[in-house]
């Protein structure tokens, strides 16, 4: 119990000294990889600093995806006028 609430309080720390713009993807990330880390082998720190690091990764993959495809969006809009 003592370590859950710990690692709550870490977890909103890491969140509250952190900007926006880097947290992105890493809420969700911590709490999956927290509850997966907790239930196979009491390893919820460590779960959800994995899954703070995946949901990062993944968030901006999509960010540079979407940001291609506009780039690709804009000549053909441009050619039109």
């Amino acid at each position: 119990m003592k370590s859950i609430l710990l690692a709550s309080i870490i977890a909103v720390s890491a969140i509250a000294a952190t900007s926006p713009a880097d947290a992105k993807g890493c809420i969700k990330g911590a709490v999956v990889g927290g509850v997966a880390g907790h239930y196979a082998g009491h390893h919820g720190m460590l779960g959800a600093a994995a899954g703070c690091l995946y949901g990062r990764h993944h968030a901006k993959e999509q960010a540079k995806e979407q940001q291609r495809q506009q780039q690709q969006a804009q000549p053909s809009q441009q050619e039109k006028l």
